[in-house]
């Protein structure tokens, strides 16, 4: 079943009129957040409860200059004083207020490199000392961190290289075994057709041999007188 309507009137039971101003107040909230955001607008909320607690909003540095800004806008019931003359005055002295934070880091950036030291006190030294020592023991304990996990790196890597070694000698003692056993058969093979080439030439030679010694004894012939 979908919600139905709320009539709009005073909750009478207080624990139920306290929990709808948490969810409203909440909700009111988050609007004028995403107001904010969204529209690039100045929001400033200001809620008491009938407890009298105060709950405020402002996307602004402070509430108090939104408010302040309002009550210049206000102030003004003549209209000599334009709204664009207005916030051009507001953003003159924002940009006024950021020149000097700058102006504050820039300064702080030289303390921290050593320079114009001239001008602090025992106490802003000290500070400065201390705020240097905190960096450093990071820093140290970055490269630390850094050096040890180099190290286990290469310690990794060495033990990777000597397997990929050990296995590169393994392959290179089973060609040399594989090498070694074909020029046995090699040889083996050249000394068996030294052997048939000998058999062969000693077979044609005799038989050479006595076909000669046929050759040689003249045939005899008989007479027989009639």
């Amino acid at each position: 079943m979908g919600r139905g309507k709320i009539e709009i009137k005073r909750i009478e039971n207080t624990t139920n009129r306290q929990v709808t101003f948490c969810k409203r107040r909440n909700g009111l909230l988050k609007k004028a957040y995403e107001l904010s955001i969204l529209c690039e607008a100045e929001v400033a909320l200001i809620v008491f409860s009938s407890r009298g607690r105060l709950y405020e909003y402002s996307n602004n540095n402070s509430i108090r200059n939104t408010i302040e800004r309002y009550k210049k806008t206000c102030s003004d019931s003549s209209g000599a004083t334009t709204i664009t003359e207005i916030n051009a005055q507001y953003y003159q002295q924002e940009s006024a207020k950021l020149r000097h934070q700058i102006q504050m880091l820039q300064n702080s950036n030289r303390h921290l490199m050593g320079d114009s030291l001239s001008s602090l006190t025992v106490k802003e030294l000290k500070q400065l000392e201390n705020r240097l020592e905190r960096g450093l023991t990071r820093i140290r304990s970055k490269k630390h961190e850094m050096l040890l996990a180099e190290i286990e790196y290469l310690q990794k890597r060495e033990v990777e290289l000597e397997n990929e070694n050990v296995l590169v000698r393994a392959k290179i003692a089973e060609l040399e075994r594989l090498q070694h056993a074909d020029m046995v058969s090699g040889d083996q093979d050249l000394e068996l057709n030294a052997i048939q080439a000998l058999v062969s030439r000693n077979f044609f030679t005799s038989t050479m041999i006595e076909g000669e010694a046929s050759y040689s004894q003249p045939e005899k012939k008989f007479l027989h007188l009639g």
